[in-house]
């Protein structure tokens, strides 16, 4: 059944003419009945078709970028990139857009709060960062807010995501299986055929890409993979500290160690040292992303590189609609191996 402004306005407890004002948005409505209105809008999921779309259209100044954790460089250089082109810095004067980091620290359900409140709001634009979350109802739910904002003119952008079909949204998702599948490659090419991985929260799509990646090339090079050999945790040093020495416990006869990410792998080189393992002579260890303290690491970090600043950049400028998307709204953005000291042959 069509739901339709009157009852919208029902809902509400108000007139027709007060929701036409709220959609209008150039009209003053008492704040209180703002919210009121448009939280009606949002509860009966209601649409404004035909002539009256233009009503719906997002012509605020805001814009939202989502993140799941502002602390983790990751996140906070893609932010950073992003904002400089939706507030201005990076594009045209007189096109700026206040743009707002939207923090969710991992919470699928932080996650559609944001969404929501920059629906509410108007947003001109909406950038989200990073995996998404794999669960089918979460993923459900945000596929049917995304598909709100589209029709209610906003762009949706999503940087280091996989598609979310039927959407309208533009992706650009990084090749997090190719990545990792290239950095076990390296290591098995050097010889080393007992590998362990600390792998990122297994509820996440970048958890789940890489760590296929990686058992691709192990399958690939005929090495059968031991259960004993792949632990999780979050991507953060604490747990590649934890799971490097959880690895050790299960195996210690591993001569290299794949990392979530470049965070965990520096953890996973700090239990390693404390352990009495010298890298690589020892254990080889290499990280994901190339986040600036890996190159500074001692050895230097051998990592998969992703353009982290520039998928930013260009994310922004696809939110401000100063590029045309890709050919099918969506581009797979590629990575480069970082061969550093940190890898090296394996221990007779």
């Amino acid at each position: 059944m069509t739901v339709t402004l009157a009852d919208v306005a029902a809902h509400a407890q108000v007139s027709p003419a007060t929701v036409s004002r709220v959609l209008n948005g150039n009209y003053p409505v008492a704040a209180a009945t703002r919210e009121r209105v448009l939280r009606a809008v949002d509860e009966l999921d209601y649409v404004v078709n035909g002539p009256a779309s233009a009503l719906a259209a997002a012509t605020s100044d805001l814009a939202g970028i989502l993140v799941n954790d502002i602390a983790d460089p990751f996140f906070g250089i893609m932010a950073s990139a992003i904002q400089a082109e939706i507030g201005g810095t990076g594009g045209r004067a007189g096109c700026e857009r206040l743009a707002v980091v939207c923090n969710t620290g991992g919470s699928p359900e932080q996650e559609l709060k944001y969404l929501t409140l920059l629906q509410r709001q108007r947003a001109a634009a909406v950038v989200l960062t990073g995996g998404a979350v794999t669960d089918a109802p979460h993923a459900a739910a945000v596929a049917a807010k995304l598909r709100k904002l589209t029709e209610s003119g906003t762009r949706v952008v999503l940087c280091g995501r996989p598609p979310v079909a039927d959407t309208g949204a533009v992706t650009l998702t990084f090749d997090n299986l190719g990545g990792a599948r290239a950095v076990t490659d390296h290591l098995v090419g050097l010889g080393h055929r007992r590998i362990g991985c600390i792998a990122g929260p297994m509820e996440r799509t970048t958890t789940r890409h890489r760590l296929e990646g990686h058992r691709l090339a192990l399958a690939a090079a005929g090495i059968e993979e031991d259960a004993r050999w792949t632990v999780h945790g979050r991507f953060d040093r604490r747990s590649g500290y934890e799971g490097a020495l959880e690895l050790l416990r299960r195996d210690p006869s591993l001569t290299a160690v794949v990392a979530a990410n470049d965070s965990v792998a520096l953890g996973a080189c700090a239990a390693l040292r404390d352990s009495g393992l010298r890298i690589p002579d020892d254990i080889s260890v290499t990280g994901f992303d190339d986040l600036p303290c890996s190159i500074d690491a001692v050895p230097a970090l051998t990592t998969m590189r992703l353009p982290l600043a520039d998928a930013g950049a260009r994310a922004g400028r696809l939110a401000m609609g100063r590029e045309d998307a890709p050919p099918g709204k969506t581009a797979s953005v590629q990575g480069e191996l970082m061969v550093r000291g940190s890898t090296g042959a394996p221990r007779e």
